[in-house]
């Protein structure tokens, strides 16, 4: 099965990560799934879509330490795949790690009255960097305190900042996020993806945000038609073909 499940109910595309044995731990596989459900999304009618996650104990754990991916940015939202139509997060148990720089990427959240936020990448000796766009989304002083110290953030904490849109009992997040997804469903989508565009030119990017970013769009370079064409041109002694693709 697949470890992440796509499908599309009238104008609403909900994206599931679908690893709950392991709780959702981020591995290659779930991360490639998760890029090609946000393109998919991306080139679809539909206009908002549902990032949720199968099972009650975790969103998601973060990183798989037994199978990392190789470049999670490409599964993130914003990062990975860019879109100008919205994306709401819906978010239970655990969310640790990476799989808060999935939820920090969307623009509206809903948690779980069960959400415990944490970031311990200062405690455990690594980063992707991915996480410090957190201080242009949040107060200052909050974002410091939740990226630095590694500690338990509630979903009620996470409402109070301005982490998260709403909390609600356990088992009600996906149609509270739904009620935000049906607004969208009647909204004018030129207006909504006109100011989402706008704000992402207005919100700060981090420098791990722009790297990734500019690296794969070279590295769409070096994988294209042309690409291949180029390399196989030089190897074989003869003018390349290049057609754009």
């Amino acid at each position: 099965m697949s470890d992440v499940l796509y499908e599309q109910n009238g104008k609403t595309a909900v994206i599931t990560l679908n690893r709950a044995s392991r709780l959702n731990a981020l591995n290659e596989s779930l991360i490639q799934g998760l890029r090609a459900a946000l393109r998919q999304f991306r080139d679809s009618d539909a206009r908002s879509a549902i990032l949720c996650a199968d099972g009650d104990r975790a969103f998601s754990v973060g990183a798989d330490i037994k199978d990392p991916p190789m470049e999670m940015w490409q599964g993130v939202p914003g990062v990975g795949v860019i879109t100008n139509k919205p994306i709401i997060a819906c978010v239970q148990g655990y969310c640790v790690g990476g799989a808060y720089i999935l939820v920090q990427m969307c623009d509206l959240v809903v948690a779980a009255d069960n959400t415990i936020f944490k970031y311990p990448e200062a405690q455990v000796g690594f980063t992707g960097g991915l996480i410090a766009g957190c201080a242009a989304k949040i107060p200052h002083k909050i974002a410091m305190e939740f990226m630095l110290l590694g500690q338990d953030l509630t979903a009620q904490r996470a409402y109070e900042v301005g982490m998260v849109n709403k909390v609600v009992p356990l088992g009600e997040q996906l149609a509270a996020a739904q009620e935000y997804a049906d607004i969208f469903a009647v909204s004018a989508p030129l207006v909504v993806e006109t100011i989402k565009s706008m704000v992402a030119e207005t919100v700060p990017r981090g420098p791990a945000e722009t790297a990734a970013i500019t690296r794969d769009q070279l590295l769409a370079v070096r994988d294209s038609e042309d690409g291949a064409e180029g390399r196989a041109a030089f190897k074989g002694k003869r003018p390349p073909e290049f057609h754009g693709r």
